[in-house]
């Protein structure tokens, strides 16, 4: 009896084979969002920008989006220069059946051929749009960029499809500096309209002048004196009170 082949699968080793699953569903689910456009839901489609969240799409659903007033047209994006992955393989071009490797993708780090598969931190340089791995970053430190050989500096830093985190600071940095803009806006309003009162010349503007004498405010029927004087009737037409 027994060797019949009815082997039971001991627990810790479904525990294992359920987590490596989960890691591979995780894994294939973070290559897909680095491949999609985070607009049109569609495949990402050079030229490439990505916002100041972190997010990315194609340039053209981007322009599509404001010429169909979906998004306003000052929405804040940056064109990014990606390095192509040479050894890539579209399985579009190949036939669906094709296999796709998750590993392969298309863009890569310039420094580390760090592939862009989404396991792998990637950040771009908002001065030039310039896509490199933090890995290449933490290796290899430089005041330059890594990409173009251009000016760098950590604030200009923005990681691409960062965590929740880091995202949520994303958000907050972003809302402080639209309410700063926002301000600075109202207040070269404000500064608009005295000017123009100013240059207009208007009557307060003159009564309020510390340069001006009460005699020559007086000229001016919009002064006290003026507006409290008698006026002239039919009986006294054009009376001089003096």
């Amino acid at each position: 009896m027994g060797a019949d082949g009815g082997t039971i699968p001991k627990r810790c080793e479904l525990i294992k084979k359920k987590k490596k699953s989960e890691k591979l569903d995780k894994n294939m689910k973070n290559a897909a969002k680095w491949r999609t456009c985070q607009m049109s839901q569609q495949k990402l489609k050079k030229p490439i920008v990505a916002d100041r969240l972190g997010r990315m799409y194609s340039k053209e659903a981007v322009i599509e989006a404001i010429l169909n007033k979906t998004i306003p047209q000052s929405c804040d994006v940056k064109e990014l220069r990606l390095t192509d992955n040479k050894d890539f393989k579209d399985t579009d071009k190949k036939g669906g059946d094709a296999y796709d490797d998750a590993n392969q993708t298309p863009f890569l780090c310039p420094v580390t051929t760090t592939p862009m598969n989404g396991v792998n931190l990637f950040v771009f340089n908002w001065k030039c749009g310039c896509v490199v791995s933090e890995k290449a970053i933490q290796e290899v430190k430089s005041e330059n960029c890594h990409g173009c050989g251009g000016v760098w500096k950590e604030e200009d830093a923005v990681i691409l499809f960062p965590n929740d985190e880091i995202a949520e600071k994303y958000k907050e940095a972003l809302e402080k500096k639209k309410a700063k803009k926002r301000k600075e806006g109202e207040e070269k309003d404000d500064g608009k309209v005295k000017q123009r009162k100013k240059e207009d010349g208007s009557a307060s503007s003159l009564q309020a002048d510390p340069t001006k004498t009460d005699a020559y405010k007086n000229l001016f029927t919009s002064c006290e004196a003026a507006k409290n004087k008698p006026q002239g009737h039919w009986v006294t037409y054009n009376p001089l009170f003096y």
